[in-house]
């Protein structure tokens, strides 16, 4: 299934909680954003989040294309009333978090309104080992890695080794998530977001990214944005490369 998703390069976190930053999220610059209905919402503003992205969603039918709700997860006790009012809004796109099978996918689906679409968070060990059958379940749009609560599953001390590179570790299932887009044929996966606001650090995590095969990365902060933008950016040898490649392609025309 098709979504403007697919092509999108920065998904932008907002809490659900917040919606004054809501607008200011989309002035970002950032291709989606993600209207937070789970780690940045503590339990007792649930309710009060959800009211307050229904009121906005249905003041801002415009932009729609451009947002998704992060449920809570399938096995919190908020994911049945986050299900009731993305039904309600008539939101067909959302971010499962904590996805560790097709199932939990089907399920979502099946209690939104429409041909929904679903962003599939991988968190967990299980959801690695499942993301070949996640990947390829209908109505999957994209897969993205949930690196830091991967990390708390797998108990893996460092996003980092000592030289700053990204933890091996993170990178065998990082791969795995690659893999599994390509062969599901869906647009390559969303990396995890860098917990440093630094430009230079999100610049470089993109960048180690997009080596193992993701074309997208989450961002908890707006100025993170214009780095990811940046890393996803060619460089100027691959684009003369490619002004070589094309010039020779019309000399030798016919």
């Amino acid at each position: 299934m098709k979504s403007s998703i697919g092509q999108a390069l920065s998904f932008l976190f907002v809490p659900g909680s917040r919606p004054e930053r809501f607008a200011k999220a989309l002035a970002s610059g950032a291709s989606c954003i993600i209207l937070d209905l789970e780690d940045a919402v503590a339990a007792p503003q649930k309710p009060a989040a959800r009211q307050a992205i229904a009121q906005w969603l249905a003041a801002n039918a415009s932009v729609r294309q451009r947002v998704l709700v992060r449920l809570n997860d399938a096995a919190s006790p908020w994911h049945a009333e986050d299900l009731i009012l993305c039904r309600a809004a008539s939101l067909t796109t959302v971010m499962l978090p904590k996805c560790e099978s097709g199932e939990q996918v089907a399920a979502v689906r099946a209690h939104l309104a429409g041909p929904a679409v679903v962003l599939a968070l991988i968190e967990s060990a299980r959801g690695i080992a499942a993301a070949q059958a996640i990947a390829a379940t209908p109505g999957v749009a994209r897969l993205a890695f949930g690196s830091l609560d991967y990390m708390v599953d797998m108990d893996i001390p460092a996003l980092r080794d000592a030289r700053g590179n990204s933890n091996l570790a993170l990178d065998v299932a990082a791969a795995q998530l690659a893999i599994a887009s390509r062969a599901a044929d869906l647009a390559p996966p969303v990396a995890g977001v860098t917990p440093e606001i630094d430009a230079l650090q999100v610049e470089a995590d993109m960048q180690q990214a997009r080596q193992l095969g993701f074309g997208a990365k989450m961002c908890i902060h707006p100025s993170q944005v214009a780095a990811v933008h940046q890393a996803l950016r060619p460089d100027q040898s691959s684009v003369a490369w490619a002004h070589k490649v094309v010039q020779a392609w019309h000399d030798s025309a016919g």
